[in-house]
């Protein structure tokens, strides 16, 4: 894993980010440590058979809806297949699409649904440096890096989607500045230069949260003066009240905290300093967008929806609604 950062420390040199360089080693090396994972071992296997694979002449594309990559010449039928197997090695494969050599990852999210319904409402990232906390796999890492972000940088603590992402950086290389860092936003230093990212995003996180004011705030520490926060998360329609704390389950999630209302989470928002609060979308997720696959097989969002009623969950709550809000700090 440590060969992974050998190009990153290089891009915080003489930036607000420098600091970095001697924060985050020590907290690497404890986070991947095969002692703290059982799975770990059988996926760094996984990893060395994806190594095999030479990465000359391969060509890729960040801007489509499955990130693709793929080689001239192609590679054999048999390559190709045995290649799939390895693959399959990561299941659950939950945010995507991939395209592999012709290998299509059909994810258990269609992700490349979300970007374009957020990326119309951001501002540019060209020459940015962006910050993606609960990144998973890493799919919108490359679509940030697709629009022309500088650095890219992930915050998720699951070393499954670790490895899911250097599969996808084994074959696009180095040359590209994504970078993924398997730790949560409260293990992440913050800069001893201040904020130092111009966007930071948090999508699908906040309602795990038993703190969100708290999570507000720790992404506000890592944002430039000026800078953008893109904070997605579920919330609940107005006539259902200003917040939804779950008796138990919500969608068969123990770990749901806090659903509240936009017009509540706006109120959030400003209480933690933000301007310029908007909702820039509101979308029911659909059993179309999130579902099972054949590379993640396990059970998805229909399983959890009331099947006498598609919009309310299987405790009887309305079923999830994901806003997405965009604000920035004073400048």
């Amino acid at each position: 894993m440590k060969q992974h950062y050998d190009t990153f420390w290089p891009h915080l040199k003489e930036t607000k980010l420098e600091s970095w360089i001697t924060q985050l080693p020590s907290l690497l090396e404890v986070a991947t440590c095969p002692e703290n994972n059982g799975n770990l071992s059988r996926w760094m296997d996984v990893m060395k058979e994806i190594q095999r694979y030479p990465t000359e002449h391969i060509e890729f594309d960040l801007t489509q809806s499955a990130i693709t990559i793929d080689s001239t010449p192609s590679i054999s039928p048999q390559q190709k297949s045995e290649l799939e197997q390895t693959l399959r090695g990561y299941h659950p494969w939950r945010k995507g699409p991939f395209n592999i050599h012709g290998i299509h990852i059909d994810t258990e999210w269609h992700s490349d649904w979300k970007w374009d319904r957020v990326s119309p409402h951001l501002a540019p990232l060209k020459d940015k440096k962006v910050l993606d906390i609960g990144c998973g796999s890493g799919y919108h890492l490359w679509r940030m890096m697709g629009e022309g972000a500088e650095l890219a940088v992930g915050v998720d603590p699951n070393l499954l989607s670790m490895h899911q992402f250097l599969t996808l950086k084994h074959f696009i290389g180095e040359q590209v500045p994504a970078y993924f860092l398997p730790l949560t936003l409260e293990q992440l230093p913050i800069s001893t230069k201040g904020g130092a990212f111009d966007t930071v995003f948090s999508m699908g996180v906040l309602y795990h949260r038993r703190s969100p004011i708290d999570h507000i705030y720790d992404l506000k520490k890592h944002l430039v003066p000026g800078g953008e926060l893109v904070l997605e998360t579920l919330v609940i329609p107005e006539e259902y009240g200003q917040i939804l704390i779950p008796e138990d389950r919500y969608a068969q999630m123990r770990n749901v905290w806090f659903l509240p209302s936009i017009k509540e989470l706006t109120h959030w928002l400003k209480r933690c300093g933000f301007e310029n609060i908007r909702c820039v979308d509101a979308n029911q997720t659909s059993t179309e967008e999130q579902r099972t696959t054949d590379w993640m097989q396990w059970n998805s969002l229909k399983d959890f929806l009331n099947p006498k009623n598609p919009n309310q969950t299987i405790e009887g709550y309305p079923a999830p609604l994901r806003a997405v809000m965009v604000c920035n700090t004073p400048k």
